[in-house]
């Protein structure tokens, strides 16, 4: 499965994400603004998936999966940068057609 405009198939059980900016300032839950230069322990990132493989069971496109930026690699299509992964390297899944509980994460 891919995502309309994206002429690609993936294999067996990669995942295609198209991650979230985190690389610029955030802020606190308080508020507070907190620079990018700023050293953070390792913090995990939010991606929407574009395209899956045949093999993948736990995720579909347009779900929000966390992942560690840590273990990426990137890919250029269509001039626009993607991350590759495996099923196994996701964390969790936010999706709205998951209802467990009432967190929307599946983990």
């Amino acid at each position: 499965m891919t995502d309309a405009g994206l002429a690609i198939r993936m294999l067996h059980d990669r995942v295609l994400v198209d991650a979230e900016s985190g690389a610029g300032e955030r802020k606190s839950g308080g508020g507070i603004l907190i620079p990018a230069t700023v050293q953070m322990g390792k913090r995990l990132s939010w991606a929407r998936v574009v395209a899956v493989g045949p093999s993948v069971r736990s995720v579909e496109i347009d779900d929000r999966v966390l992942f560690d930026p840590g273990e990426r690699a990137e890919v250029e299509i269509n001039s626009k940068r993607y991350v590759l992964m495996r099923e196994r390297d996701i964390h969790a899944v936010a999706a709205e057609r998951i209802d467990d509980s009432g967190t929307g994460l599946y983990l």
